[in-house]
């Protein structure tokens, strides 16, 4: 509507804008709407700044100078351009996952692709990050190089949800909003995950998570899938491992209390080792601020505790070290998936011996072999579970979105997805076996067992290998 004025003293037409403005969302939405959004980092930063196909690097230490001309380029649409210059890039840094997603997004916006998102905690856990863009990447390429979905190519979204539970709502709030998004690999935590569900099944959007193993995630939405199998099956080996090789007892676990993750944990593995026999016979939480390694394993002696298992979430993973070298390898010691990182090897390595992890995937375990070719390929490196996890997820959306493809609009094959995922008969292509989900949305699968022991696989002197 216009407004004319019959005075000579019109109003000025920016009067009008301010006062929109001011109406629209007071002084918060006129700071918002002038602002630079990617220079906050608060958890009320913009969610649509948090989103990125090609326009912004949420790994800055990874910036070449190829890759800083891309961004621009990608801004400006000169996808083309760009996508050389992203090609460029990962010619100086080949294991850059974030270059290759773009690179791929770049070849692809000109022939009408089809869009998926992936959420990850850039700034909260970069290196973990990574590795779950790796694997997305990984899957990305190989869908688009071998013709695309109904010969449309993959285009990939990336959002940072930097671990915050407020942040991530907004994210998933903005992908559900996105009619263009038919599908969401994440998040990573267990809490993240939790926090979204809703979000995502009020929106019909499949999200499939890569990480997160908490059973409170089983059955918790029809639109909820996990790539990872939960925390009963890594329970339930690890028990068995304890009681049956081990010949252990009697226990002593290690947690997290502000971790779902470890919480989750924790009481599946109370829950497996009664059920086996065995007896918890102490408990420490790695959170608790008057927490002393050595004091908890004097009293865990006192109580002939004679395995020690750690439930640690990565967050409490020091202490977890500590532990373990006050132990001194008296006593085999058992750990989740978050024991599995490179900084346990370095860092208690000398004290690792007998010491076992239970992980969803291995790059020496049986099926592997062909997979850890391709992605050595790739990335000129090995990678690990959590690459893969996130492989089979965007390859169970890949699939999906390939059975479902109709003629109907975006809200439907939505829909579309999500039925086809829940079919009985359903199954993708995975980095080690095929991908097949519970009625729960739980992946059917094991875990593998692995030992830390001397070798030469990694830069640290130990390595972790399969239990045969």
């Amino acid at each position: 509507m216009t407004v004319k004025s019959k005075t000579k003293k019109s109003i000025p037409p920016i009067a009008y804008v301010g006062l929109f403005l001011l109406l629209w969302g007071g002084f918060s939405g006129i700071k918002q709407l002038f602002s630079n959004p990617a220079s906050s980092d608060s958890a009320t930063k913009s969610a649509g700044s948090r989103l990125s196909a090609g326009t912004q690097s949420f790994f800055p230490e990874d910036g070449t100078q190829d890759k800083l001309d891309a961004i621009k380029l990608y801004k400006s649409g000169s996808y083309e351009i760009a996508s050389t210059h992203f090609e460029r890039s990962l010619q100086q840094k080949p294991n850059d996952p974030e270059s290759l997603i773009y690179r791929n997004n770049a070849a692809a916006l000109t022939k009408n692709p089809l869009t998926i998102a992936v959420s990850i905690p850039a700034k909260t856990d970069a290196n973990g990050s990574r590795e779950v863009l790796r694997g997305v990447a990984q899957a990305q390429t190989e869908i688009n190089n071998a013709g695309g979905i109904n010969t449309r190519p993959l285009a990939v979204t990336i959002a940072n949800d930097d671990n915050d539970i407020k942040t991530a709502q907004q994210v998933a709030q903005d992908l559900v909003d996105r009619p263009e998004v038919l599908g969401v690999v994440g998040h990573l935590a267990s809490s993240i995950t939790l926090a979204t569900a809703d979000i995502y099944a009020k929106g019909k959007l499949v999200s499939i998570s890569p990480v997160s193993s908490a059973v409170q995630l089983s059955n918790k939405s029809p639109y909820l899938f996990r790539t990872i199998p939960s925390d009963s099956i890594t329970a339930r080996a690890l028990t068995e491992h304890m009681i049956g090789a081990l010949n252990a007892k009697r226990a002593v676990i290690y947690f997290n209390s502000e971790s779902d993750y470890s919480r989750s944990l924790k009481g599946e593995l109370n829950t497996a080792i009664a059920l086996q026999g065995g007896q918890v016979v102490r408990e420490y939480d790695l959170a608790n601020d008057n927490f002393n390694p050595n004091l908890s394993l004097k009293e865990s002696q006192q109580s002939n505790a004679d395995v020690i298992i750690l439930a640690s979430s990565s967050n409490t993973l020091n202490r977890a070290f500590q532990v373990v070298k006050a132990n001194k390898s008296r006593l085999p010691v058992l750990g989740g998936d978050d024991v599995y990182t490179s900084e346990t090897l370095e860092v208690v390595g000398s004290w690792s011996q007998n010491m076992f992890v239970a992980v969803p995937w291995h790059i020496l375990g049986s099926g592997s072999q062909n997979f850890a070719a391709r992605s050595r390929k790739l990335w000129g490196g090995d990678v690990n579970w959590r690459t893969a996890m996130a492989y089979d997820a965007t390859q169970a959306l890949g699939t999906a979105l390939q059975l479902s493809m109709t003629s109907q609009s975006f809200g439907q094959t939505r829909e579309a997805v999500q039925a086809t995922l829940r079919q009985p008969d359903f199954t993708a292509i995975g980095a080690s076996r095929n991908v097949a989900f519970l009625p729960s949305g739980d992946r059917n699968a094991p875990v593998q067992l692995v030992k830390i022991i001397e070798g030469s696989r990694s830069t640290h002197g130990y390595d972790f290998v399969p239990i045969r």
